[in-house]
């Protein structure tokens, strides 16, 4: 596809996205598996199924509802992503970042990024929060492989600090005002379906990696490439493969996911309603 035609598509789902939505929101989430039903306690004041915004991939996977909704915490209005779009579904890193690119076009300056992660730590346990403050993408298909997007961003991006240092700083420094427990370690990206084998696991685990995942990673190097500020969360919803005892599923993951999300709520809001965010 020629990058005129990613401009043209982009349009496209930004005339659509703001034919229904408020204007100037400057903030999105996107919440991973287990937890698209996040922020329904807030005042909804906008909403689209992603089968209505043109271009958008279609959400395969249960627990990712597939909607884009507008809420309002204080006097803040930001975007809600319900759910998001994987490798392993059949989508090239590329399309399955389209939305980012979207949100870029549209304004929006900082992302938080969740997910559910198997935690590679003996000090987590399921139902944990760790905030990400680098990433392995030895295994993720660069999403800006192919004619660079100039509009965005540079041919060869700087990825030095992904993750945003001074938001960083200040999740962690609300998370011990509300007295959250919050690890910090290294997000390591594989492709899936299949969960890891416990060799794999091993292997990321000298790399220095602390949770693994299918996710967030694409997205990380395409908001980076934007300039977006990006901050990236993992709810610890199981051990990796070879340190529980059993087997896993995608039923455990989006269980504990729904269990910590209360956690993952107050965070949050906390984040969004700071006057340093």
């Amino acid at each position: 596809m020629m990058v005129d035609d990613e401009y043209r598509m982009i349009a496209d789902a930004c005339e659509r996205i703001r034919s229904v939505f408020p204007p100037n929101i400057e903030t999105a989430i996107i919440l991973g598996s287990g937890l698209s039903d996040l922020m329904s306690s807030f005042t909804q004041v906008g909403f689209l199924p992603y089968s209505e915004i043109p271009h958008f991939p279609e959400t395969t996977v249960p627990g990712h509802s597939g909607n884009l909704l507008a809420i309002q915490i204080g006097e803040k209005v930001i975007y809600i992503l319900q759910g998001r779009f994987h490798f392993y579904e059949g989508y090239s890193t590329r399309d399955a970042t389209f939305p980012i690119r979207v949100l870029a076009e549209l304004g929006v300056k900082s992302i938080i990024l969740t997910n559910s992660a198997g935690g590679l730590s003996q000090n987590m346990v399921p139902g944990d929060l760790m905030l990400i403050s680098d990433h392995l993408s030895f295994f993720c298909d660069s999403p800006l492989r192919g004619e660079n997007m100039e509009r965005y961003g540079p041919r060869f991006p700087d990825q030095t600090l992904v993750y945003d240092v001074g938001l960083r700083n200040l999740a962690t420094q609300l998370a011990d005002q509300l007295t959250i427990r919050l690890h910090t370690g290294i997000y390591a990206f594989m492709k899936g379906p299949q969960y890891e084998t416990p060799a794999e696991i091993r292997a990321l685990s000298l790399l220095g990696a602390s949770a693994v995942g299918m996710s967030t990673v694409p997205e990380a190097i395409v908001a980076s490439h934007c300039g977006i500020r990006v901050l990236g969360f993992s709810c610890i919803s199981n051990l990796a493969s070879g340190m529980s005892g059993h087997p896993l599923s995608h039923e455990e993951v989006t269980r504990t996911a729904a269990m910590a999300a209360q956690e993952t709520i107050r965070l949050l809001e906390a984040l969004i309603r700071s006057d340093r965010f």
